[in-house]
């Protein structure tokens, strides 16, 4: 399970611990929600309340990838894939709600900006997203933990890499994500630095598993300018084959610890990331549907 030095540097950057494996952390957009009456793009997009949604992960520090672009410390993954069944998921949700809880208690006192009923609304989150740090599907028992928020009125956003095509077929959440950021293998070995063999060859079966999930199927691609920006209708075949409902395309932003791989020059702008939409949508059957500046994010359906 979790080292001490892991433990400690993931506390560091605040991060809560729960259990044996998982985590919690308060998103963004959860204090931008409280303080500044911001909202993300799932707001916009699909109707959540940023202030009651839960980020957490069941899995953080194991993860197949070591992703250009991620802005997690994934120089602290322990190893690919967990080697154990885990802890019980009733535990994990019940543990992950007392963590949220505990990390957004200092909130209260900002009584000039955070009404009490916002407060107490944070306190019982309605949303989760499973995604965070690491690769949530590594948790072997990730379907019933999914289940498991459910049972509490919650809704699920489970966003997988694609590596655990078996465990994808499983799962039941309110939202299934998909990252998809490279459209060839040789793009995926340089911009994903997978840490398995045969890598590809599992994110190509699970696009075929995710084809036919009955949760709302996102793909999300993140846009890295020198990468995978410049050729949009290169992913058209793979969109097609996964048959999402959405797909969301977005700017890679220079944070955390992918400004020890990449650059600002990385960055792409809002304009850039929309011609990318246009151009996916031309050669799909779908349609740019919506965007947020402030995420530098595309939202494409079906047309």
């Amino acid at each position: 399970m979790l080292t001490p030095e892991v433990k400690a540097i993931l506390e560091k950057q605040g991060y809560r611990i729960v259990g044996r494996h998982s985590a919690v952390k308060v998103c963004h957009w959860t204090r931008e929600r409280l303080l500044r009456k911001r909202s993300c793009y799932k707001s916009r997009f699909y109707g959540i309340a940023s202030h009651r949604c839960l980020q957490m992960t069941p899995s953080v520090a194991w993860c197949q990838h070591a992703c250009l672009f991620c802005w997690r410390p994934v120089e602290h993954t322990l190893s690919a894939e967990m080697q154990c069944e885990g802890d019980d998921p009733d535990f994990i949700v019940e543990e992950a709600i007392k963590a949220q809880r505990a990390l957004l208690s200092g909130y209260g006192g900002e009584k000039e900006r955070v009404t009490r009923q916002e407060i107490e609304e944070a306190y019982s989150p309605k949303h989760v997203a499973i995604s965070l740090a690491g690769e949530p599907t590594n948790y072997p028992r990730i379907a019933e933990l999914v289940e498991a928020f459910h049972r509490r009125g919650m809704t699920t956003f489970l966003v997988t890499n694609g590596m655990n095509p078996e465990r994808i077929a499983e799962v039941r959440p309110t939202s299934l994500y998909l990252s998809l950021i490279a459209y060839n293998e040789e793009l995926y070995r340089r911009i994903n630095v997978p840490r398995v063999k045969q890598g590809w060859e599992r994110l190509m079966h699970s696009l075929e598993v995710f084809s036919q999930s009955r949760s709302r199927k996102v793909v999300r691609i993140t846009l890295v300018r020198g990468y995978n920006l410049e050729t949009p209708e290169a992913f058209a075949p793979l969109i097609e084959r996964a048959e999402p409902d959405f797909v969301e395309a977005k700017g890679y932003v220079h944070v955390g610890y992918s400004r020890r791989r990449l650059t600002r020059e990385h960055m792409p702008s809002y304009e850039e990331v929309g011609a990318f939409a246009k151009a996916l949508a031309e050669a799909t059957d779908y349609v740019v549907a919506d965007s947020s500046r402030d995420s530098k994010v595309f939202l494409i359906k079906k047309g």
